[in-house]
């Protein structure tokens, strides 16, 4: 059983022990603060202090409404910009610091005067900040073994933000993961405790180095969910679950984190964000945590019989603060009048708001002044430094699974053809959480200061006397010496990322066949693997000839090729080793509810320059989990590889949807993302600007692909929406084979039929396409949307299926 709380010594803190292990949580309580707090709280009346439990989001609150109300917190979620501007500069970023510090002292219309703390998800760098040095995740830190260099990574962070005027940070996740098909798994360091454990502590220390907020996350479990689903169930004893999930707290609280954030999942099916037992008895009283507890983004809605702007439940569990990015207003009085009414005891409120408070006095955020007086100097973004503990970090977590025949080193002389789109793509190599949320919808323009990988390359082979030629394809004029093939998955963040199996290829096979083509032409391949994940790739190692893992490396692409020439037994030779396990099959072969547990490498493998391990080309290339020719999907919460959206009018017909809100160029179609289940997951489209004629949302790729094969054997276009204002015109769903090649489809009195605000599924046979004009063998655009009248409709879910309900089909003869 969990100890009880001891008295906290003088000077360490609390000890518990639970399970063996022993939990020392810093003590944050200091006489001269407690009285000043004291002081503040003497003169709060009860609608200021529910104004500091509060955390709106950017878009969703102004200055004027901090102002009146006094909100103890904002923050910007990912993809969140001031102004809604994605290349916002540091200066705007520091403007909208500045207006939110005004209102909340202003006390001309009732506000305490108390100033607010912002904060943001910095999880890999100042990331959602153009121009920022965006470090490699969290994975591929937990590779380098490296507590020292953790800490600088968080100290480097750290000053970025506050360059920006912004005094908390949500960093860092000390998830332990137990199943890699969660679509979070590259948030953690490791599967093992004792690494989660030295790095929270180190990188809190270096987060908090500039008075910051650090926010450990997410309290608890969430790494231990029910096949590995995010926001499912951790199905431990209490004993279990601290055990296996608690290692990261405990020296994160230890070093003095000042937050810590709730965590979505729920345990044993009842949702955290509700549990006194987690947040109270164990986090609060058990482990003697003094600072502040947050919720997730709208995690409170999760809990049963709650909802975003309504949860008694969260707020007696001990829920300090709620971040509530839309619903605050309603949050607001529903709490006033549940302390009215005594469902909320005024002793709840009295010990959030003290938690809070005594955390803006240490951190300082009571006494700042001016951001714009204050911070440091804009130059500190992205700045050499900076960087060049990114590169270093790069270097250090760069994991060498196979060097048959010594492949590498890259040598001097050699002609080196790079290919792989992902090669040339610094948002790919960066993954989620990059400037937008999900890490989606980025160019190469937007990191400004950043390598990609093949400009890494190129730079370090200028060096070096080595000749570089780039072939996305893998085409090539003259026969290379060696090729590097860079390829992996494609960016995504929680709730998107998930998947039923580890096998890679299944849904990015382009590595595999590039590998495979240069392979049968004799040429020596070396294989970079962008991932977030440990997955099944023996097709693609049997392919290769040498294999690095480079995880998600970040802005600094250089740092690949340091290693890539490095010479055996430098310092810059591979240091990474796994903090995971590599599987052997991409699912368990009994039971598909349960985790791989067949290895191929075991944790702490990695091969040095130097090594001389030989991996035989016969590994088994059979995935045990077979999957049908069931489905293409085009858009399932978020836009699968290699589909890209956009919308478009007549005065440009191709702007792409890279971030929450996008408007054609005459604001005849607009796009933004909205919640359905989970944040984000769903696109809703309105058309409205009826005076300059037709407009269009659409899928696209770069290069057409052939449908022949799923037209032949009867295959839909399958929609799941909803509609939300019935068209008042014509509307036309079309599928184009490089327009003006297309297949039209009318289809407003479909949509006219829906009821509004249900959810409906349409399936249109794409022999409906073909027999108006589409080529199936050359399809570009599997779906186009165009209306030139109001119309407004929520998209969740695009595929081509080969099975279709009999109600879903659209008649179009």
């Amino acid at each position: 059983m969990l100890g009880t709380r001891s008295l906290k010594a003088i000077c360490c803190g609390v000890m518990v022990a639970f399970a063996g292990v022993s939990y020392a949580a810093k003590d944050l309580i200091d006489p001269e603060v407690e009285a000043r707090v004291d002081g503040i709280m003497s003169k709060l009346t009860l609608e200021q202090k529910i104004a500091q439990m509060i955390q709106p989001e950017i878009q969703y609150v102004t200055p004027d409404q901090v102002r009146k109300y006094g909100f103890g917190s904002v923050l910007n979620g990912g993809g969140s910009f001031p102004n809604k501007n994605k290349q916002a500069t540091v200066a705007e970023w520091v403007a909208l610091a500045d207006e939110l510090y005004l209102a909340s002292i202003d006390t001309s219309e009732g506000n305490a005067g108390i100033p607010i703390m912002w904060g943001t998800d910095a999880v890999h760098g100042h990331n959602n900040v153009v121009g920022a040095t965006i470090f490699p995740h969290n994975i591929g830190l937990g590779a380098a073994r490296n507590p020292e260099l953790i800490e600088q990574i968080g100290a480097a962070t750290s000053r970025e933000v506050r360059a920006t005027g912004i005094d908390g940070i949500f960093a860092p996740t000390v998830a332990i993961v137990k199943d890699n098909r969660w679509g979070r798994t590259y948030e953690s360091y490791s599967d093992r405790p004792d690494i989660v454990a030295d790095y929270a502590e180190a990188v809190v220390r270096g987060l908090q180095s500039e008075n910051m907020v650090a926010t450990a996350k997410h309290f608890v479990g969430d790494g231990g969910t029910f096949r590995g689903i995010d926001r499912g169930d951790t199905r431990l004893s209490l004993e279990e679950l601290l055990e296996q999930h608690a290692g990261g707290y405990e020296t994160a609280l230890r070093e003095g984190v000042m937050s810590v954030m709730a965590s979505f999942n729920s345990w044993n099916g009842k949702k955290i964000h509700g549990s006194k037992t987690i947040l109270t008895d164990v986090l609060k009283d058990r482990l003697g945590f003094d600072g502040f507890i947050i919720s997730d983004w709208n995690g409170i809605g999760e809990v049963a019989g709650c909802s975003n702007s309504d949860c008694v439940q969260a707020i007696n569990a001990g829920m300090d603060m709620v971040m509530v990015p839309e619903d605050w207003e309603a949050l607001y009085h529903n709490m006033l009048d549940q302390v009215a009414n005594g469902d909320i005891p005024m002793s709840r409120i009295d010990d959030a708001v003290r938690r809070i408070l005594r955390v803006k006095v240490l951190a300082g955020i009571m006494d700042k002044p001016l951001p714009s007086s204050a911070v440091l100097d804009a130059s500190v973004i992205g700045q050499a430094s900076h960087r060049e503990i990114a590169r270093q970090a790069v270097r250090e977590s760069l994991v060498l699974l196979k060097n048959n025949d010594q492949v590498l080193p890259l040598k001097r002389g050699q002609s080196i053809l790079v290919a792989g789109s992902a090669a040339n793509d610094i948002g790919q190599q960066s993954g989620g959480w990059t400037i937008t949320w999900q890490g989606t919808g980025n160019q190469n323009s937007d990191f400004p200061g950043a390598q990609s990988i093949l400009q890494g390359i190129e730079s370090v082979a200028a060096e070096k006397g080595a000749e570089v030629t780039y072939s996305p394809s893998g085409h090539y004029s003259e026969r290379p010496d060696v090729a590097v093939v860079v390829f992996g998955e494609t960016p995504y963040a929680e709730g998107q990322g998930d998947i039923d199996s580890l096998n890679f290829g299944a849904e990015h096979p382009a590595g595999q066949q590039l590998l495979q083509a240069l392979q049968s032409e004799g040429i020596p391949t070396v294989a970079v693997f962008l991932t977030g994940r440990p997955m099944w790739v023996n097709p693609e190692l049997n392919a290769s000839d040498a294999f690095v893992v480079a995880w998600l490396p970040g802005t600094e692409g250089i740092g690949v090729a340091d290693v890539l020439f490095a010479e055996p037994g430098s310092d810059f030779d591979f240091k990474g080793r796994l903090s995971f396990n590599w599987p052997a099959i991409d699912v368990h072969p009994t039971n598909p509810d349960l985790p791989v547990a067949s290895v191929l490498f075991p944790y702490g493998y990695g091969l040095t320059l130097e090594s001389k391990e030989f991996l035989r080309n016969d590994l088994n290339e059979q995935p045990l989990l077979q999957r049908a020719q069931a489905e293409q999907v085009i858009f399932d919460a978020r836009t699968f590889d290699p589909w890209l959206m956009a919308v478009g009018d007549n005065s440009d017909w191709e702007i792409p949807v890279n971030s929450k809100f996008v408007r054609s160029a005459e604001g005849a179609v607009e796009v933004r993302s909205v919640d359905v289940n989970v944040q984000e997951d769903a696109r809703q489209v309105r058309f409205g600007n009826a005076s300059v004629g037709v407009a269009q949302v659409y899928w696209y790729s770069q290069a057409p692909l052939d449908f022949s094969s799923w037209g032949d054997s009867g295959a839909y276009l399958t929609l799941n929406y909803r509609v939300d204002q019935a068209p008042e015109g014509d509307v036309a769903v079309r599928m184009d084979c490089e327009y003006p090649c297309t297949g039209e489809v009318p289809f407003a009195d479909v949509l006219a039929a829906a009821t509004v605000g249900e959810w409906q599924e349409a399936s249109i046979p794409l022999a409906c396409f073909a027999d108006r004009g589409a080529d199936l063998s050359q399809i570009n655009a599997p779906l186009v949307i165009a209306s030139a009248k109001p119309l407004t409709m929520t998209l969740k879910r695009v595929a081509i299926s080969s099975e279709a309900t009999p109600e879903s089909v659209v008649n179009c003869q």
